[in-house]
Order: structure tokens, then C-alpha cells, then sequence
């Protein structure tokens, strides 16, 4: 069974070959340098979404980092006392310096 010709298939398909545009014969140095400026392109375009995808994660990562740190911050802070201490002896300051009016009223 022979292998159709079409528009699809590999024969068709020789268009598509790489070249060498410095090797190349017929091509005038025009045509070199529009070659050279669409590969140029088409390189800054892969990097470009290769960049995108590494400042992507590394947006996520620098955002991750924030937010561990915002919520450790919160948990830390609920967690200290020292406030309610020096409240509470505040209150045993007021309380005795009351009891001291008090007596010295009397």
C-alpha cells in the first residue's frame, strides 16, 4: 500500500526543513538578515515565557513567604501575656492604693 501524497504528509512537508541561511545559495543578504531578526524573535519570545513562568513561581514563593510570616506574627502576638501581667498588677496597685485612702480616711 503506498503512502498518500497529500497536503499532510512528510513529502509535502519539505517547505518546513531547517537551513542554514549563511550556506543557503540563493538567498540575497536581505533575506539573510530578515531570517536572523525573525529567529532573534522568536528566541526572545521563548525566553520571555520562560521568565514569565519563573517570575510566576517566584511571585508565589516571595507571596507564600509573606503571608507565613503575617500569620505567624498574628499567632505570636495572641499568644504573649505580658500585657494581661502588668494589667493585672496595675489593678493590685489601684486596688492597694484605694485601700490605703481608705484607711488613711478613717
Amino acid at each position: 500500500m503506498a503512502a498518500p501524497e497529500g497536503p499532510g504528509t512528510a513529502a509535502a512537508a519539505e517547505f518546513a526543513r531547517r537551513i542554514d541561511p549563511a550556506r543557503e545559495p540563493g538567498l540575497s543578504p536581505e533575506q539573510r538578515r530578515l531570517m536572523a531578526q525573525v529567529e532573534h524573535a522568536q528566541r526572545q519570545r521563548v525566553l520571555q515565557r520562560r521568565l514569565r513562568g519563573r517570575n510566576t513561581l517566584l511571585a508565589l514563593g516571595i507571596g507564600a513567604l509573606t503571608l507565613g510570616i503575617y500569620g505567624y506574627t498574628f499567632y505570636s502576638v495572641s499568644q504573649e501575656r505580658f500585657l494581661d501581667e502588668l494589667e493585672q498588677e496595675a489593678e493590685a496597685a489601684r486596688a492597694r492604693a484605694r485601700a490605703r485612702a481608705e484607711g488613711a480616711a478613717s
